[in-house]
This record gives structure tokens, C-alpha cells and sequence, in this order.
């Protein structure tokens, strides 16, 4: 997320000023936990081949492992969030955490599926309380000057497990298992655990305050469209996502020890797109959506179309990578920009709203494979990236006649 969007963030009263030194060092362990949190998330889509092979199950019977985390996601996520974030933030993170480690070990421990499913839902639980507070603690401990500095190094952990997190957990578990990339994550869940009980200071903890409560400015239209614009475009982004790396082993038939690397340079080509999107936003935010959904649609049906020619699809791929990393900050901060009052619950919202959009790409897209095959799950996806496109284009129309409307009455 790019420093550019500051604007759509507020920071809330503090009793006590900047922590200028522990501040700092902070918020950077909270990037490093937001990479761990999103490579536990993630790391399921490098490891669905061979976690299929392994434990006897269909790609697309595994892929609903993805499914599962975003629904817990979906249906938990605003209402733990409201409930506990008055809890002392160090405290919070920390249990966050060790939830995380405790659940990835699981995930390295479990014999069957339906265990490796008790193991995605703890995380799935514990993830939207993080993302819901994580924001507002980091401007908190950065002070009003520098929040949205602050706010965008936290969100940097996306993009740093895009390009590091989920292509090495890939390498890993084609190397040595991928239960063993479990266990490494879990490691590092406890390490960064560990590290932030150290530098983190002790926050005021927040007034308590009820889910109705906060929930009752969020009730206009505009909001409303605006969460439902980003659950069709999270669909859009995960039908092909999720299965992502079945699509470069199947169709461009990529050796599977090297489709790690290739989601490193998709990763990598994303920082283009965390960039770009943070940077374009904050003035158009439908305009932003539109043009990244229908960029994303181009590079999925072109990585399909070019998979046979290793420099075609490296192209497609780092279209569909950059569209695809960049309409994270864009949907988080379009939907933040229209509930100004309530930002920290509006922006829980949209990742409930997200993860739907995630559990019903997955299903989607497994769906799609059994039927038409691998690459189907790229066209699928695009052709939703393509409505989504054109929903936000449609959502502009007001915004322009407002200011027309404007330009007239200052004329």
C-alpha cells in the first residue's frame, strides 16, 4: 500500500504521545506478523498439488481448504473484532500469534483432510481481529504525522508473503514436504510472537464499545455497494488464484520444483501493483477498480492463451500479478473512503466481504476444473474481473454527475 493513501485513514486520540523509538520498531514487527499471517493464509495455494497427492485427495476437494478459511473469515470476522478490540493491543497480537503457531503445527500434524481442516479454522478465526486493529494501532503508536506511513509498512507484509512467504513455502514443501513448510511457519509464528512481547510497548486499551453500535453508521447504500463491489472482485481475483499454481503445472506444464520460483516473480511483479494501486486510489477509486479488474482479466485469459511460450506467459503473468496485488489497498481503501465515521469496523468489513469473495472464487474455480480442465479457472475469473470492471464503471456515473453538478454551481 502505497504512503500516497494516508488520506483514507483516521487515527483516534491517544492519551499519550508518539512511541517515536519502541514505535518504530513496532510497527515494523507488525509488517513481519502481517507476512506471517498472510503466508498461513496463502501458502495453501503453492501446496494444494502435493498435499492433494499426499493425502489421497482431488485438487479441487483440497482447494475448498481455501474455501473453509475464508467463510470462518467471512462470518467471524466483524463481529470477534468488535468484541475484542478494547483488549490491551500487545496482549492481543500476542495471543494472535501463538494462535497462528499453534495452528500451523496442527496443519504439519494432521493425517487426513478433515484434521487440516480444524487447522485452517483457528487461523481463520484470529486473522480479521489482526487485520481489524492492526491499522489503527500502528497510527496510534506513529502519531497523526506519520499514520499513514505507518499504516502502509503493516500493509507491506501482503506483498512481502506474495513475493517471499508463499513461492519459498512452495520451494520448502516441494523440497522437504510440505509439512515441514508448516512447521517453519509455525516457528516463525512463535519467533515473531516472542519478539514483539519485547519491543512492543503497552497501549491504552480502547473504550468498549457493542458491534450494533458500531455497526449503525455503516448502514448507507453507498457503503453497502461498495463491500459488494469488493466480494465480486476478491471471486474475480481467486477463482484463478487458488489454483494458480495446479494452472502452471497442468497447463504451461511447469516442473513442479519450479513453480515456487514462478510465484516468486508473481510476487515480485505485485510490488509493481501495491504501488500502483496505493498511488491511484485515493482521487478515483472506481476508476482504479475498473481499470485493475479489467487488467486482471487480460492477464488471466493471456497467461491461459501463452502458456506454451515461457516468455508470453512470464508477460501474462506479471499483468495478472500486478492487477491482482494492487486491487488489495484499492478495495480496503475504497470501502475505508466511504464510511469516514466508522473506518476501523468498515475496513474488517471489507475483508469479511474479501475472504466471501475468496471462498466463492475457490469453489468456483474447483468446480470448473473437473468440468473444462485447469485453465477454465483463468477464464472463469475473468469473465467476473469483466463484471466487475463494469459494475465500477457503472458506480462512477453518480460520481461524475456530482461533479458536474459542483463545477456548474462554483461557475
Amino acid at each position: 500500500m502505497s504512503t500516497r493513501s494516508s488520506a483514507a485513514f483516521t487515527t483516534r486520540p491517544s492519551a499519550t504521545a508518539p512511541h517515536a523509538g519502541g514505535g518504530t520498531a513496532s510497527i515494523a514487527v507488525l509488517a513481519v506478523a502481517a507476512f506471517v499471517i498472510v503466508t498461513t493464509e496463502f501458502l495453501m495455494v503453492g501446496l494444494l498439488p502435493a498435499l492433494a497427492r499426499d493425502l489421497g485427495v482431488s485438487v479441487s476437494e483440497a482447494g475448498q481448504l481455501v474455501t473453509l478459511f475464508a467463510v470462518v473469515v467471512m462470518l467471524c470476522g466483524p463481529v470477534l473484532t468488535a468484541s475484542l478490540a478494547h483488549i490491551e493491543r500487545k496482549r492481543l497480537f500476542f495471543a494472535v500469534l501463538v494462535l497462528f503457531a499453534v495452528s500451523n503445527a496442527l496443519a504439519a500434524l494432521a493425517p487426513h483432510l478433515w484434521t487440516l481442516a480444524i487447522a485452517r479454522v483457528i487461523p481463520a478465526l484470529a486473522l480479521p481481529v489482526f487485520w481489524g486493529t492492526a491499522s489503527d494501532t500502528a497510527a496510534q503508536l506513529a502519531g497523526p504525522q506519520r499514520a499513514g506511513r505507518a499504516v502502509a509498512t503493516v500493509y507491506l507484509g501482503i506483498s512481502g508473503a506474495m513475493l517471499f512467504g508463499i513461492p519459498l513455502g512452495t520451494l520448502a514443501g516441494d523440497a522437504i514436504g510440505w509439512r515441514a513448510a508448516f512447521w517453519m511457519l509455525a516457528a516463525l509464528s512463535l519467533l515473531v510472537a516472542a519478539v514483539l512481547a519485547l519491543v512492543m510497548p503497552t497501549l491504552p486499551a480502547a473504550a468498549r464499545v457493542g458491534f450494533a453500535e458500531q455497526a449503525r453508521s455503516l448502514r448507507s447504500r453507498v457503503f453497502l455497494a461498495q463491500v459488494a463491489l469488493s466480494v465480486v472482485v476478491f471471486t474475480a481475483m481467486f477463482t484463478g488464484y487458488t489454483y494458480l499454481a495446479e494452472l502452471l503445472e497442468r497447463v504451461a506444464l511447469i516442473p513442479p520444483a519450479h513453480v515456487g520460483w514462478w510465484l516468486m516473480g508473481f510476487g515480485a511483479v505485485g510490488l509493481l501493483g501495491n504501488w500502483l494501486g496505493g498511488r491511484w486510489v485515493d482521487r478515483r477509486p472506481l476508476a482504479a477498480t475498473a481499470g485493475f479488474s479489467a487488467l486482471l482479466a487480460a492477464g488471466m485469459v493471456a497467461s491461459v492463451l501463452l502458456a506454451p511460450w515461457t516468455l508470453g506467459l512470464a508477460a501474462a503473468l506479471a499483468v495478472w500479478g500486478v492487477a491482482n496485488t494492487a486491487l488489495y489497498p484499492v478495495c480496503q481503501i475504497r470501502v475505508m473512503q466511504s464510511a469516514p465515521q466508522a473506518q476501523a469496523l468498515a475496513g474488517t468489513i471489507n475483508v469479511s466481504a474479501a475472504n466471501g469473495g475468496i471462498a466463492l472464487g475457490a469453489v468456483l474455480g474447483g468446480a470448473s476444473i473437473p468440468l473444462w480442465g485447469a485453465g477454465s479457472v483463468a477464464f472463469v475469473g475473468a469473465a467476473i474481473a469483466l463484471l466487475a470492471a463494469v459494475a465500477a464503471a457503472w458506480a462512477m456515473r453518480p460520481v461524475r454527475l456530482a461533479r458536474r453538478v459542483n463545477a456548474a454551481g462554483t461557475s
